[in-house]
């Protein structure tokens, strides 16, 4: 079942374009040359019922503006958003009690207290019991690994462990739907893999995830559906294992020559990064031939002491989208 669906969306700014000689600003003085911004064209999307979903793009493309009219904190110019049954510019004051979310950039927590003060106005504002409160708090400190550094003020901190407390400060109230902007922007690898379990034990509760982030880690390991906005536009919408399929079936071979080559030509096959005369990286089209033919003309050609295998990395596929390599809007 869907709990989010958007149709034709659309957002529009007006502004107004100024020159930069003093003549041009003086003129503006008396009349200024409206310019209307097109920050988001004609978006249509669903997202199902406990699901994480990944809504991409470069900066500037739109996935913020979308993900600010999703929450309710901008109107859409056209179009319509539903999410659990609520339209959220109108019946915001509703909507936000069944909606959490975690800004990497914007903190929630107040930081000349303690985060433990800041969960206790959290746990009027949504009138949550005392109860409720104190079972959520438990099982969310205790998962985090953060009882001893709740009672401390929010400046003294670590970025980790305010992160894990605004997770927590946002998923007290239990919300259906969590929007996540960069939430593991500037952690270790620890306490981002500690941020993705979480994410993954609260979806498995339920709970569904929209998610925006230039981490394709993040995408990779979380993410079951992808939609990717670039110019305002949708130019991917499906699941994430159908992204690679995007540009056909294509592999990438990192080769060690045990003797040096200037250059290695195979039909089908770019060679995308030369390390040296020994070392290859080769970007291998295989929607024609098979990998067993790759491997028996690169034999013919030359003789290897190494050879890995792998597919086409998630930021290569999604750079090629943005940059708009005969991909269409889905």
């Amino acid at each position: 079942m869907d709990i989010i669906t958007v149709e034709n969306l659309n957002k529009t700014y007006e502004t107004y374009r100024r020159g930069s000689k003093f003549s041009e600003t003086f003129k503006s003085f008396f009349k200024r040359e409206k310019v209307i911004i097109e920050a988001v064209k004609d978006i249509s999307f669903t997202v199902e019922e406990g699901e994480i979903a990944g809504i991409l793009g470069p900066n500037g493309a739109g996935k913020s503006t979308t993900i600010k009219m999703l929450t309710g904190t901008l109107f859409p110019t056209g179009g319509t958003i539903n999410v659990m049954g609520y339209t959220p510019h109108k019946e915001r004051a509703a909507y936000v009690h069944n909606i959490g979310a975690v800004f990497g950039q914007k903190s929630q927590l107040i930081w000349d207290i303690p985060p433990m003060d800041s969960f206790n106005m959290n746990k009027a504002i949504y009138s949550i019991s005392d109860r409720d409160f104190k079972y959520t708090l438990d099982k969310l400190t205790g998962l985090f690994e953060v009882e001893d550094i709740v009672s401390k003020p929010t400046r003294v901190l670590s970025l980790g462990e305010r992160m894990k407390c605004e997770f927590i400060m946002a998923m007290l109230h239990k919300p259906e739907v969590v929007f996540l902007d960069e939430p593991t922007i500037g952690l270790d690898v620890i306490a981002k893999q500690r941020i993705r379990t979480f994410i993954k034990e609260m979806n498995a509760q339920g709970t569904t995830f929209i998610l925006t982030t230039h981490d394709l880690e993040d995408v990779e390991q979380l993410a079951r559906k992808v939609v990717i906005i670039n110019h305002g536009q949708k130019v991917f919408d499906d699941k994430l294992q159908n992204l690679q399929l995007v540009l056909g079936s294509k592999k990438i071979i990192h080769l060690m020559l045990t003797s040096p080559r200037t250059d290695i030509k195979i039909e089908g096959t770019e060679v995308a990064e030369k390390k040296s005369d020994y070392e290859y990286i080769l970007e291998v089209n295989l929607a024609n031939s098979s990998i067993n033919t790759f491997i028996r003309n690169l034999t013919n050609m030359c003789e290897f002491s190494d050879i890995s295998i792998k597919e086409l990395p998630m930021e290569k596929i999604i750079t090629r989208i943005y940059e708009g390599h005969g991909v269409s809007a889905v």
